[in-house]
């Protein structure tokens, strides 16, 4: 078997990990358990960055041998299986499941989208509807997926002007990433964040707190993005013409009507979400814990007399390999902090503040920021990378809380080449449209990483402690 140069780095890099870790006498201070984990660690993130074998396939083995060779029990590898965040993920889609199929999507777009009169008001009237889609539809490749009918319609009404639609085509898959950052559900790679920080420092951050940090984040990042977007896609000329997008366009690729009165199976159904959002967001008053709203709501949006989807083929939307691979590494998370391996990895760096809160903050963005590169997979690099920045956040004296968020929302840019994230791959190649280049994506990220990043880095530093977290 021919190994490509990727291939070879990672396989060497991993050997000689195990290496000096498993032979006795190289490495002090480190006992069986920690040695034995950060071996399987690095194993697994050469096999990550470096193969092309499935992701949750890796993690999986990793929990596997961590259990058999007893770092941690089996009772903790498959207690992650029940973890509430898996439950709320899951319920979630059952929850988005019933929405997609009620048609309430294409009535928002057509509502959000056809008061647009110039390019800057469909884009930021875009963006506005994409973030709001943060609270109905979990994980970013599914609100991708949603909002492609929604990009297909508009595209057909721009037909004439092709640099709109390549615009439009690369602002989708943006704001839906840039987005995500605004509710716990929004990325899988949140749901890892919360247990890591869980599990190393007893802090649980629920669904309002998470939603009181991360909206306004979301939305002051989707929309510097949207203009990022439209500044290097297209011209001046290109935004001064005015744009009339009709409702029949949007209707031509929604089989529910996107307009007039509100069919029972839709209002029901926008009756649940709303509740649903706003149980989750006053959870602080009723002490409902968001799982259990979202498991009820799924109960219902699934029930016979009530809902709009069966609860077969609402299950059959759980990317159930996306859960396996959570609960796989929140069990990587556990070995890493119960057998001390963090912490050495860490041991090495100054303490008692010897490092400047902005200085390891701005460290750990750009990191995150640029992580899509090696690891492709936003949960892989949350499971890397959060682990670590939270040892070192508490050795340095720097609020883990914030450190491992800052990561996370950082993590959420994934935009320098196709494969670096689904929602951009499917953008990427849609038939008969007009789409970008991997050259439009270079030209995006050279101006968007770098504003990314420092919005990122503002919040954690300027936003987030008039919020109640402290850098």
């Amino acid at each position: 078997m021919n190994l490509t140069i990727r291939q070879a780095v990672t396989a060497g890099a991993a050997i000689g990990v195990c290496a000096v870790l498993l032979l006795p006498g190289i490495v002090g201070g480190l006992g069986v358990d920690g040695r034995i984990t950060l071996a399987v660690f690095a194993v697994a993130t050469c096999a990550w960055i470096g193969t092309a074998v499935d992701d949750t396939y890796i993690a999986l083995g990793a929990g596997l041998v961590l259990a058999a060779a007893g770092v941690i029990s089996s009772d903790t590898l498959f207690a992650t299986l029940g973890d509430s965040t898996v439950w709320l993920l899951i319920c979630a889609f059952v929850i988005a499941a019933a929405v997609s199929r009620s048609g309430l999507a294409g009535r928002a777009a057509a509502f959000l989208v056809g008061g647009a009169r110039t390019v800057r008001q469909l884009v930021h009237l875009t963006t506005t509807a994409l973030v709001l889609t943060a609270f109905a539809v979990p994980a970013t490749s599914g609100r991708a997926a949603l909002a492609l009918p929604v990009f297909l319609a508009l595209a057909k009404a721009l037909a004439g002007r092709k640099r709109l639609v390549v615009m439009l085509a690369l602002l989708f898959p943006t704001v839906v990433l840039l987005s995500a950052v605004a509710t716990l559900i929004g990325a899988g790679a949140h749901l890892i964040t919360v247990s890591v920080l869980w599990e190393a420092t007893g802090q649980r951050i629920g669904f309002t707190q998470w939603l009181l940090l991360g909206l306004p984040l979301a939305v002051v990042s989707s929309h510097l993005a949207a203009e990022a977007v439209l500044l290097t896609t297209t011209r001046r000329a290109d935004r001064r013409g005015p744009v009339r997008i009709g409702v029949g366009e949007i209707q031509e690729h929604s089989d529910r009507p996107v307009t007039g009165p509100l069919e029972p199976g839709e209002a029901r159904c926008a009756m649940l979400l709303g509740t649903v959002v706003v149980l989750w967001c006053s959870e602080p008053l009723h002490g409902v814990p968001p799982a259990l709203v979202a498991l009820i709501g799924a109960v219902v949006a699934a029930s016979p007399a009530l809902g709009t989807v069966r609860l077969k083929d609402a299950l059959s939307t759980v990317p159930w390999s996306l859960l396996l691979f959570m609960a796989a590494t929140m069990a990587m998370g556990a070995a890493l902090s119960q057998s001390g391996a963090a912490k050495w990895l860490v041991s090495g760096l100054p303490t008692g503040g010897g490092v400047p809160n902005w200085a390891f903050l701005a460290v750990v963005v750009v990191l995150s920021t640029a992580a899509h590169l090696v690891l492709q997979s936003r949960s892989a690099r949350s499971s890397v990378l959060v682990p670590l920045v939270v040892a070192a956040a508490a050795g340095l004296g720097t609020n883990p809380v914030a450190a491992a968020l800052a990561s996370t929302a950082a993590a959420g840019f994934c935009h320098t080449l196709p494969a670096s994230a689904k929602p951009v791959a499917l953008f990427a190649d849609v038939p008969g449209v007009p789409t970008y280049t991997p050259r439009d994506l270079l030209r995006l990220s050279s101006v968007l990483a770098p504003l990314s990043a420092a919005v990122v880095l503002l919040f954690a530093l300027g936003v987030w402690p008039l919020l109640g977290v402290a850098p």
